[in-house]
C-alpha cells in the first residue's frame, strides 16, 4: 500500500484528536445515573427485636419509615405496591387541615386508586367504592376511611403473612 500523503495523514489525525477530545456530556448518555434509593436515607434499620414486632401487627410495620420502604419494595415484587401506596396516600389526607388542598387530594386519591381503570386501581368491593364515592361529594377526613380499612386487612390478611415469610423480612431480623 503507498504511504499517505503528509497532508492527509495530518488531516486523519487532527479527525482522531477531535474524536478523543469529545465533551464529557457525550459520557452522560451512555452511564444511567443510579436511580435514588428505596429506604429514606434518614430512616434507620430497626433492630431485629423492632422487626419481630411486625410479625403480628401491620400497624406498627406501616408505621416505621424502614419497615414501609421494605413492604413496599416487597410489595413492589408482588405487583401489588398500590395497597401500600393507597394507605400512605389516605394517612397523608387525613392530616391534611385546608379544605381546598383536601378537595384536590380526594380528587387526586380517586383518580389514582379508585375509579375504575384507575393507574393503580386498588382491589375494593363494589359497596365500599360507592360508599367512598358519595363520601367524595363534601370530602372531610373520614372520606377514605372505609375503603382504606378494606385496603388494610388485605395487606393484613395476604401480604403481611408472605412477607413475614420473604427474603425482605429475614434480612431484617438476622
Amino acid at each position: 500500500s503507498l504511504p499517505l500523503p503528509c497532508c492527509r495523514a495530518k488531516e486523519i489525525k487532527t479527525k482522531l484528536g477531535t474524536l478523543l477530545q469529545k465533551p464529557d456530556s457525550t459520557i452522560d448518555f451512555i452511564i444511567p445515573y443510579p436511580e435514588k434509593p428505596e429506604k429514606p436515607p434518614k430512616a434507620q434499620k430497626p433492630s431485629p427485636e423492632e422487626a419481630l414486632q411486625w410479625r403480628d401487627s401491620l400497624e406498627k410495620l406501616l408505621q416505621n419509615p424502614y419497615g414501609l420502604a421494605s413492604f413496599r419494595s416487597f410489595l413492589r415484587s408482588e405487583f401489588s405496591e398500590e395497597n401500600a401506596e393507597f394507605w400512605v396516600a389516605c394517612e397523608d389526607y387525613k392530616k391534611t387541615k385546608s379544605p381546598v388542598k383536601m378537595a384536590e387530594k380526594a380528587r387526586k386519591i380517586y383518580e389514582e386508586f379508585i375509579q375504575t381503570e384507575a393507574p393503580k386501581e386498588v382491589n375494593i368491593d363494589h359497596f365500599t367504592k360507592a360508599v367512598t364515592m358519595k363520601n367524595l361529594v363534601e370530602p372531610s377526613p373520614t372520606s377514605f376511611d372505609m375503603a382504606q380499612k378494606r385496603i388494610f386487612a388485605l395487606m393484613e390478611k395476604d401480604s403481611l403473612p408472605r412477607f413475614v415469610r420473604s427474603e425482605f423480612y429475614h434480612e431484617l431480623i438476622k
